[in-house]
């Protein structure tokens, strides 16, 4: 139930931009309709909602062309377990929908967006790495350097790639380690079942037995 989540949400980032340090470095470009679709959350430097949480899953959804003005861009459905061991019974799958605003001149072409959980907070949501060609993976960033999200197409990443992007996170974005996370990405056909997923989006090669 995402109303027991918001008041944590609202006092754990209520600071939402007060930082010292330089702005994040976007990606020159980020092609908002190849953006959208099914993101595994592999990795994160944790919310309060996040330090235990596993099979997280974000999916992204294009508003049409034609909206009015004062509306959102992007639908972001947001949905965890909260526990580590995602086959616990009683690790009962959590949800947090969210409003995207892509910024700038360009609609279509922007890795500066803005995200809300509710009303009236709009919390800015860079996208400071992307694989440009492929789309397969991606890095969200936060401004004071507190919280950040490694995306995957799938929900694995080999170590070689993770490990580099952990080494930009540092060397490019002014990012410390300290409390980041892999998440859990434990599947199997039932909870795929459950969570709404299709086989192009998880594999059978993914799911364990």
């Amino acid at each position: 139930n995402s109303s027991t989540l918001l008041p944590a949400l609202k006092i754990i980032m209520g600071n939402l931009t007060s930082t010292s340090l330089p702005a994040l470095k976007t990606v020159a470009g980020c092609d908002t309709t190849r953006f959208m679709g099914t993101w595994f959350v592999v990795g994160v430097k944790p919310t309060m909602l996040e330090t235990t949480c596993s099979n997280s899953i974000e999916k992204y959804t294009l508003l049409d062309e034609d909206k009015k003005s004062d509306q959102h861009d992007i639908n972001i459905d947001f949905k965890y377990n909260p526990k580590e061991d995602p086959f616990e019974t009683t690790n009962n799958v959590k949800s947090l929908p969210q409003k995207g605003w892509v910024q700038g001149n360009n609609r279509k072409q922007s890795g500066d967006w803005l995200v809300s959980p509710f009303w009236p907070i709009k919390m800015s949501f860079p996208i400071i790495e992307l694989d440009e060609k492929d789309y397969s993976y991606a890095v969200v960033g936060y401004p004071d350097r507190n919280y950040c999200w490694i995306l995957s197409r799938t929900p694995t990443m080999k170590d070689k790639l993770y490990k580099d992007i952990e080494k930009k996170l540092v060397d490019n974005h002014q990012y410390d380690l300290e409390g980041f996370r892999k998440v859990p990405q434990k599947w199997t056909a039932e909870e795929r079942t459950k969570r709404g997923l299709t086989k192009e989006e998880l594999p059978d090669s993914f799911l364990v037995n």
